[in-house]
């Protein structure tokens, strides 16, 4: 949920690549197991479908066609630029936030709102799978791009962070893309001004009237069901941050309840991470060692982290609301299963703690 943006302006891989070299020992297996998967999965070039700007381009069209039904606003800027408001002004609602989770992902997954655990939260959940984690999970939908600009704030999601390339992130999953149009998600509680839109443009490389852009507050419908999607997202940003090649992942699961609207952004906040924190199951496919799968696991659940137990909400008040002064081992799924395609073992850590969710779903505000 949180990272920066360098000033180094960034190339791009090129595609096509036959895995077999590029199988990452850490993934186990054998040669033959590398070859039966032809491509590295993250790595395209940029002008084939998988375009991950093009890819959202798309499914934002889609939306944009059903705005009525889907209660967004649209809003076309002298500069050309485009905002689709699915939570600000707009009363947006579930379809909105489905359309901006898959939008975030670069429509290289499926979101649903599905039912969930009585024994956890008495109401629906959100659902979501994919067979490109990494590429929809880190190099699209992870918000690690930080706008701030004359008193605007927002996090940046989406594809144009892939476009835009400039957090170290990048090189470390092997992906960037030259965008000819981008796509981003901002979670905000104001639309953005043209300064700010003409400023993400020129950082994507796309003229303004390329780009754009769909806002929606924490403490709206569609911001809570795009917030509540990021289980994969978060496990897969805590594997990389213990260490773990991420190209070994295939596929990820993940299932997350859904909290009440919050009335105001910071409750919002606090909930929508309580979601995941202490109420947020993922499953990942991977090829790896069994030995070092257990070994890594204990550090992968949000309980790993000595910031654990206590609602959202609290925490970020005692850190003064500086999400950089909290422990980022928090940041993930309260229970993960790696299942492991190499030996067929399957690994479970963490648990789910669904006093911690009642308590802070059950708060005012």
């Amino acid at each position: 949920m949180r990272g920066s943006a360098s000033s180094t302006k960034p190339g791009f891989w090129s595609c096509g690549q036959a895995i077999a070299p590029l199988w990452p020992k850490s993934c186990g297996g054998t040669l033959s197991d590398a070859l039966a998967i032809k491509y590295r999965p993250f790595m395209w070039k940029t002008d084939t479908p998988m375009n991950l700007n093009d890819r959202a381009w798309r499914r934002c069209e889609r939306l944009i066609q059903a705005a009525a039904d889907m209660r967004v606003a649209l809003l076309h800027l002298p500069n050309g630029g485009c905002i689709v408001d699915c939570g600000v002004k707009a009363v947006g609602g579930l379809q909105a936030g489905l359309a901006l989770a898959e939008i975030c992902l670069a429509d290289l997954a499926e979101v649903r709102v599905v039912p969930g655990s009585a024994e956890l939260w008495p109401g629906p959940a959100v659902q979501v799978w994919t067979d490109q984690p990494v590429v929809a999970c880190m190099a699209s939908q992870y918000a690690g791009w930080q706008i701030a600009s004359g008193g605007y704030f927002a996090m940046g999601s989406g594809p144009m962070r892939a476009a835009c390339g400039r957090e170290e992130l990048f090189a470390s999953i092997g992906f960037r893309e030259s965008a000819v149009r981008a796509v981003g998600v901002l979670e905000a509680s104001q639309l953005p001004p043209a300064e700010v839109v003409e400023r993400i443009a020129q950082d994507c490389g796309v003229a303004p009237r390329e780009l754009t852009l769909l806002v929606a507050r924490t403490a709206s419908l569609a911001g809570t069901v795009q917030v509540v999607a990021r289980t994969v997202e978060t496990c897969l940003h805590k594997l990389h941050e213990v260490g773990f090649d991420l190209a070994c992942v295939q596929s990820g699961y993940g299932l997350a309840p859904l909290p009440p609207v919050a009335a105001d952004d910071l409750t919002g906040i606090g909930r929508t991470n309580d979601a995941v924190l202490y109420g947020g199951e993922v499953t990942l496919w991977v090829r790896a060692d069994d030995a070092q799968l257990r070994e890594i696991g204990p550090r992968i659940p949000s309980c790993s982290s000595p910031d654990h137990g206590r609602p959202f909400g609290e925490i970020f008040h005692r850190y003064n609301h500086d999400f950089y002064r909290i422990d980022p081992l928090l940041f993930s799924p309260a229970q993960v299963t790696l299942v492991n395609l190499n030996s067929g073992r399957m690994h479970r850590f963490g648990q789910l703690w669904p006093e911690v969710v009642r308590q802070s779903f059950s708060s005012e505000g």
